[in-house]
């Protein structure tokens, strides 16, 4: 019994052993989470966040054990449009005051191949947390001008935003937000 426990342990340590562990370039803005919401049917808004950061760790020959932690400022959202973005942060929406920050963890992932996967996690937004799932594509990864290593990436998922409290009436058309998420981590 000792041996199949000690082959097991092996085995699962040689899957993560080639991992490396990442930070999303924020400081040289190589990264963004985006979203856009139809207004009132009839057309689309988009912004983004600011301020945000996270890490990752990923191995190409298994990407099932990747694992991602990203926690977003919610009072740096930009919809290029002050008086709508003090609307966003106050107590119809984000209220920013009570829920300062946005997280979003993996569980897991799965390969679907040629790059794609599905990520799994628990997102919390307004003080609620609910299981997601981020479409992602891997964009390449690669040695750096400036001596490092980075790996990329990019996802999109949609949320209802009444199952994060969030019951603001916009119209049937603007119960659905989509995220889209594009992310270069660096190596440590």
């Amino acid at each position: 019994m000792k041996k199949l426990a000690l082959a097991i342990t092996a085995a699962l340590s040689i899957g993560t052993a080639n991992a490396a562990d990442y930070v999303i370039d924020t400081k040289g803005a190589h990264a963004s989470i985006n979203f856009k919401i139809q207004h009132l049917g009839y057309s689309w808004l988009t912004g983004r966040f600011n301020d945000f950061g996270g890490k990752f760790s990923y191995d190409e020959s298994n990407p099932e054990a990747a694992n991602i932690t990203v926690t977003i400022d919610t009072d740096s959202i930009d919809s290029n449009h002050a008086e709508r973005d003090k609307h966003l942060k106050g107590d119809d929406f984000l209220s920013v005051d009570d829920y300062p920050e946005a997280t979003f963890v993996s569980t897991k992932v799965v390969n679907k191949g040629n790059g794609m996967m599905d990520i799994m996690g628990n997102f919390t937004l307004h003080g609620v947390t609910k299981p997601i799932t981020i479409e992602a594509k891997k964009i390449g990864e690669g040695s750096d001008p400036w001596g490092g290593y980075r790996a990329g990436f990019m996802g999109t998922t949609t949320i209802a935003l009444k199952d994060f409290g969030i019951d603001y009436d916009l119209g049937p058309a603007s119960q659905h937000v989509e995220l889209s998420l594009h992310v270069e981590g660096v190596k440590q």
